[in-house]
């Protein structure tokens, strides 16, 4: 795959791991187009005064909640790397409604955004919480929708997708399809 004639969106783009995709995919392959989806105006003008403000980097303020948004972020994008979601426990057990909300319809909606919308590959991150839940988040991780889930669309243009699960140590990316263990995160989206 050809990084550098994609258009990428990211969706919770200004959080660490959008931030650090971006100056990755930056760095190594200046793709035709990359595009920060987040919800957060704040943290989008924080990335661009911070550098992050070449010809050839969007910002798009949305939700994942927001299906209509998504559609219209979705025009024309080849990949989606869905790294939306609360993240934080303490804030999922308080508010587990809203992470529900996030976690799991975001997650569908940007599933359904991306068939509809012929995109080629949709990346959806998760973490080692899904694996044996005990909290709500892990249970609300196991729960959201797969992406494999675009593979049985039955409409002819649906999205080729990964699952990316993180997981110790530090900056350590595992690729549910194919199984591997990398460590540099431009590695993982090399593969099919």
């Amino acid at each position: 795959m050809n990084w550098s004639e994609k258009t990428i969106l990211i969706t919770g783009g200004t959080g660490s791991f959008g931030r650090q995709l971006t100056s990755l995919l930056m760095a190594d392959y200046q793709p035709k187009k990359i595009i920060i989806f987040s919800r957060d105006e704040m943290k989008q003008f924080t990335m661009r005064a911070e550098g992050f403000d070449a010809a050839n980097i969007r910002y798009f303020i949305g939700d994942v909640r927001d299906k209509e948004r998504l559609y219209r972020a979705f025009y024309d994008v080849d990949i989606v790397v869905h790294a939306a979601a609360m993240k934080q426990v303490p804030c999922a057990e308080y508010n587990p409604f809203e992470a529900i909300k996030t976690n799991v319809i975001g997650a569908a909606n940007v599933i359904d955004a991306a068939i509809d919308c012929g995109v080629q590959q949709v990346i959806a991150l998760s973490t080692d919480k899904a694996a044996f839940p005990f909290k709500i988040l892990g249970a609300l991780e196991m729960a959201a929708p797969s992406p494999r889930m675009i593979r049985k669309s039955p409409k002819p243009y649906a999205a080729c997708a990964t699952t990316v699960k993180t997981a110790p140590p530090a900056n350590t990316i595992f690729m549910a399809q194919p199984l591997s263990w990398t460590t540099r995160m431009p590695q993982f989206s090399m593969q099919n």
